[in-house]
Parts: structure tokens; C-alpha cells; sequence
């Protein structure tokens, strides 16, 4: 890890940064007025409700409620980390990331250079595998077992299927012409040396598939031997300083370039069955890399998809992969994200499937997947009696620190529930969570009502800082808004304004895009989300006004509040002479208004 990037240098790549040129490189944008329409990336609508706004650098749909920045962007669409989205950008405008010191010490610039000569000698690989598929003289049995697979040139080009030849130095020739260019291709295990010191092709006479990154990177590569071969069925490459198998999925590039949004994601277990959907159209298949699904492959995949499906053979063997599958995703499983197993009949997998009841009918079968919790007491079942007390018992010790890895609480509430019904405890588990939520509603005040008039009074503040994420120039265009002098006034909400403003005060030529990435991870940031939700209708010429206005009626009401104080504690006892000439001021304030 490296350290911290400088918050100077991304406020300064948002001001390089055009939002316009980041999403349409992406999704087709139409100019409306003066801001851009498409229709949504991140959910599926006809009418246009996707906003991109050149002036503020910021979008927003109306429809899903998603916004945010050219960052926030790049994360959402593109599924890259917060860095990788800096990192991405920084390239986009031929900077270099700066670290600040304190934190472990960033990447080299030889580490960099190494890490980007690694990335580009693997693509030039995966052309070279290309090449020889359609040049070398033994490459007839492959393209013959492709066309045996049903497969047209068209999606073996669009999967960059290649060939990797026969010749134990076939690649080390092509490659290797120097020290350090074996070396390389050594540390990338794309060439065995054994302990001898001889030298040799890892992969050898097999159908080879590019393993791309989240962002379009070759990391690796997975090669299927020919029939009648002897030889593991698949290869994939060993882990290595860029490519960790238990963190990339094969096809999950692919998907995500031709899907705007994925509502469901179909998890198989071979390459072949993914390109194989998708020479049937369907284009939301991925495969994990010779493991079992890993914690890391669903987190992935949850910021993708709401929708999970994992399809696995029917067999026994298919469905313990499926239970793997199960006991990772538990302490991954987010509420809102729905998990189901689809097992296919014996003797079948989704490449022999889809071309036997073609590609409509497949994806129905994805929507009678069986749902998580009906997988996980099915096979918990098969295992325990719970026609005796003892099974009973055994039931919910297997089940119960399942149950409790869930993080979601209304995941975990749920299985919870259908635990009960199996163990002879669902009056007792209603019980208990009437309990606890009548306990709840105690806890909250029945100061709800009075927090809701107490929100609708503050809205002059929620009023300034709408208008300073829209505009931030106000902060210092209307110089005699000062909110500082409400800083001890005990309003709500007071405390954002004047970070706020304090922000916009110190950046005069920020725009919305540099003031939300600020708050990025401020204790507030989902206040600021809602409020940016919200249309205030209020003109850019009236803005200052109206800005000018709520801060008046911030004062109006500090006064009065700090007038009645006063008046009060002078009935309890006396006032001292500031409190005295305190109340003096403000009541010949409050006269002369």
C-alpha cells in the first residue's frame, strides 16, 4: 500500500477533467440545453433521466439517484477502486499520482515501469496465441474442435481464443531475445525453467483464453487441452505479481463492456460455457479461475449485480462446488443482493444446454434458480434428522455460525426465521423479535414528530448548503453570509455548513465535482447524497438571494432563540451586565428590523 494520495492533487485532476468527455466516452450523450442527456447507465429506462452538467462537472439521474463526479463515475461504470479511478484518470491526462509521506512507502518508479512492460508483454502474447490459431501448421485440430463446439469465427475472435504451439520454445523463441526479456517471461510463468536451467513453454499445444482484469488488463491466461491429449483438461496460469486467480473472474470484462447495467450475473464453472452464452446472446456469464467462488469474486461481483446466479452441474461434485460457493458469499451477502443455485439435469453444462433449449429458455431457468435459504437448510437436511431433539440440536450447531457470518441483517433475519421453523423455535424466535422491536420503538423518541418540525425549521440551512454544492462561488461572492457567526448557535445541520463553506471559501473556483469529492468520506456524505437528490427550483440569477435570505432567517431565529434564553434565566435569577448588554443589543436589533 502506498500512501495517502494528496487531496490538492485530486482536487486539481477534477479541475483537468472534463465529466462530459469521461461519460460519453462511455454512454452516448445528447446535448438538452445546456447540460447532456443519455439515458441512464446504472438502470434500465426509455425516457432519458441522465443528466451530466458541464458547468458544475457533476451528474445525476432522476430516476435510479445516482450522481456524483468524474471519479464517482469511472468507480460506478467501469467497477474500479477509488485509487484505480484516480490512477485511471491521472493517465488520461498523463500525470504521475503523487503520494504524501507518513504511509508505507508508494510504488517505485521502476515498480511502475516494470508493472506496465508486464501488462503490455502479456497483450502481445495473447495476439501472438491469436496468430498462430489462424498461421501455425498444427493448429487444424484446434480451429476443428472450436467448429465441433459450436463456435463461429466471430465469437472466437471476440474472446481472442488463440493457440499456443506445440514446440516446447515455440513463445521463448518468439520473446526471449534477452536476458531480462526470459527473465520476464519467467516471472510471468509463461516459460518454466526447471532446475536444470532449461527452458520451456508453460503452455503447450492448447486452446488459450486471455484472462483480462476488472479493467481490460491481460493478467493471465487458461489453455484447454486438444482431445485425445494427455494433460490437465485446463491450465491457467500461476499466480503471479499481477495476476492473484483467486480475485479475477474470467468474462467478467466482457460482461460489464457490453452490459450499461447488469441485473443479474450468471457464475459458471468452465470458459467454455461462457463463451458459449454468449454466441446464444447472453453476455452476463463469468467463470472463476480454476478455484472454488472466493469471498473476493462475490464482493466483486455484488458491486456489479443485484442478482447473482451460480449454475453448477447437477451431480454431487457440482453441488459441494455450489455449498463452497455458499459458505464464501455468507459474510459477503450485502441486504438487497439476491443469491440462487441453478442446477443443471445430469450430464448437462451451459454450453450443452443453451444449444439444446436455446437461450430464452436458459435465462428462465436462471429465474426458477433456487433461492439461497431454500440451497442451504436443502442440504443442511440431508445431513440431519430433525425428527428428534438430539437432530434438532445438531441442525442449528451446523447452522447457527453459517447464520452468523451473514452480513446483512435482513439476510441474516431471514435465515434465522426458516432456522427456527426446522428446530421447533418459531414461537419463541416471534416472540423474542417482537421483543426487540417493540424495545426499538420505545428507543425512539417520540420526539420523531418533533425532529420532522424541527428539520422543516432548519431548512434555511439545508437551503445554503444545497446552493453552495451547486454553486460554490457564493462563498465568497456574498460577502456578508457569514456563518461562522453561528458556529456556537447550536442550529442543526450547522455544523456541514460551515465545513462547507469553509472549503468553498478556501477553493473560490471550486466546482460541485471538487466540493462532493472532498466530503467523499465525511461522516455527512449521505446527508450531502440526499440533499443533491433534491431539486431546490431555484434560478442560477436568483441563487445569491436567495442564499443571502436563508442566512437572515438563520440570524432571525438565533436572535429570538438567544432573546428568549435570556428573558428566561432573568426570571430564575439575575442577569450579569454582559447578559444584560447581550439583551440590550438584540432588542434593539430585533425593533430596528
Amino acid at each position: 500500500m502506498a500512501g495517502k494520495i494528496p487531496r490538492d492533487f485530486i482536487d486539481d485532476l477534477l479541475s483537468r477533467t472534463d465529466v462530459v468527455d469521461i461519460v460519453d466516452n462511455r454512454v452516448k450523450l445528447k446535448k438538452a440545453g445546456k447540460n447532456y442527456q443519455a439515458c441512464c447507465p446504472f438502470h434500465n429506462e426509455k425516457t432519458p433521466s441522465f443528466t451530466v452538467s458541464q458547468d458544475k462537472q457533476f451528474y445525476h439521474c432522476f430516476g435510479c439517484g445516482a450522481h456524483g463526479n468524474a471519479i464517482s463515475f469511472l468507480m460506478e461504470f467501469d467497477r474500479l477502486e477509488f485509487v484505480e479511478a484516480i490512477e485511471e484518470l491521472a493517465r488520461h491526462h498523463g500525470l504521475e499520482v503523487p503520494r504524501e509521506q507518513g504511509g508505507p512507502p508508494a510504488m517505485s518508479e521502476a515498480k511502475k515501469q516494470q508493472q506496465e512492460d508486464d501488462y503490455a508483454l502479456m497483450e502481445k502474447v495473447a495476439r501472438f496465441f491469436q496468430q498462430q490459431l489462424r498461421t501455425h501448421a498444427k493448429s487444424g485440430r484446434a480451429i476443428e474442435y472450436l467448429k465441433g463446439r459450436g463456435l463461429s469465427g466471430d465469437v472466437v475472435k471476440q474472446w481472442e481464443i488463440g493457440f499456443a504451439p506445440s514446440e516446447w520454445d515455440g513463445l521463448l523463441n518468439s520473446f526471449g531475445n534477452s536476458g531480462n526479456r526470459v527473465r520476464q517471461l519467467i516471472d510471468l510463468k509463461l516459460v518454466n525453467q526447471n532446475d536444470q536451467g532449461k527452458r520451456y513453454d508453460f503452455f503447450r499445444d492448447r486452446i488459450m483464453f486471455p484472462i483480462r482484469d476488472r479493467r481490460g488488463r491481460v493478467v493471465g491466461f487458461g489453455g484447454r487441452v486438444l482431445p485425445d491429449e494427455s494433460g490437465p483438461k485446463y491450465l491457467n496460469s500461476p499466480e503471479t505479481r499481477i495476476f492473484h486467480k483467486g480475485q479475477e473472474l474470467f468474462g467478467y470484462y466482457q460482461a460489464r463492456q457490453k452490459n450499461r447495467s447488469l441485473e443479474r450475473m450468471i457464475v459458471v464453472e468452465g470458459y467454455m460455457d461462457v463463451v458459449a452464452l454468449s454466441q446464444f446472446d447472453i453476455n452476463i456469464a463469468t467463470a472463476a479461475l480454476g478455484t472454488a467462488t472466493t469471498p473476493e469474486h462475490l464482493q466483486l461481483l455484488m458491486r456489479s449485480t443485484s442478482h447473482i446466479v451460480c449454475c453448477y452441474d447437477g451431480d454431487n461434485a457440482g453441488r459441494q462446488a455450489a455449498w463452497r460457493a455458499l459458505e464464501n458469499a455468507l459474510p459477503a451477502l450485502k441486504d438487497g443482493v439476491k443469491l440462487t443455485f441453478l442446477f443443471l439435469p445430469d450430464g448437462e453444462d451451459p454450453d450443452t444446454m443453451v444449444r439444446k433449449i436455446g437461450s430464452q429458455a436458459f435465462v428462465k431457468l436462471t429465474d426458477e434458480a433456487l433461492p439461497l435459504s431454500r440451497f442451504f437448510f436443502e442440504s443442511l437436511l440431508k445431513t440431519h434428522e430433525v425428527g428428534t431433539p438430539e437432530g434438532k440440536m445438531a441442525l442449528k450447531a451446523a447452522a447457527q455460525p453459517l447464520i452468523d457470518s451473514v452480513l446483512g441483517d435482513n439476510q441474516k433475519l431471514l435465515l434465522q426465521e426458516e432456522l427456527a421453523k426446522h428446530t421447533g423455535e418459531y414461537d419463541r424466535f416471534r416472540l423474542q423479535t417482537d421483543i426487540a422491536r417493540a424495545n426499538q420503538r420505545s428507543d425512539k423518541p417520540a420526539s420523531k414528530k418533533f425532529e420532522a418540525m424541527h428539520k422543516t425549521r432548519q431548512s434555511p440551512v439545508r437551503m445554503m448548503i444545497r446552493l453552495l454544492l451547486d454553486q460554490p462561488a457564493l462563498a465568497t461572492e456574498c460577502e456578508d453570509v457569514l456563518p461562522q457567526m453561528l458556529a456556537n448557535s447550536g442550529i442543526a445541520g450547522m455544523d456541514l455548513l460551515l465545513q462547507i463553506h469553509q472549503y468553498c471559501s478556501s477553493h473560490p473556483r471550486a466546482k460541485t465535482a471538487q466540493v462532493i469529492e472532498n466530503f467523499r468520506d465525511h461522516p455527512h456524505s449521505p446527508v450531502i447524497a440526499k440533499l443533491l437528490h433534491q431539486e431546490h427550483l431555484i434560478s442560477d440569477d436568483e441563487a445569491s438571494q436567495v442564499y443571502a435570505d436563508s442566512f437572515a432567517r438563520l440570524l432571525d431565529w438565533h436572535f429570538d432563540s438567544r432573546i428568549e434564553t435570556l428573558i428566561s434565566r432573568s426570571r430564575m435569577q439575575p442577569l450579569s451586565r454582559e447578559e444584560k448588554e447581550e439583551l440590550n443589543l438584540l432588542m434593539k436589533e430585533r425593533q430596528s428590523q
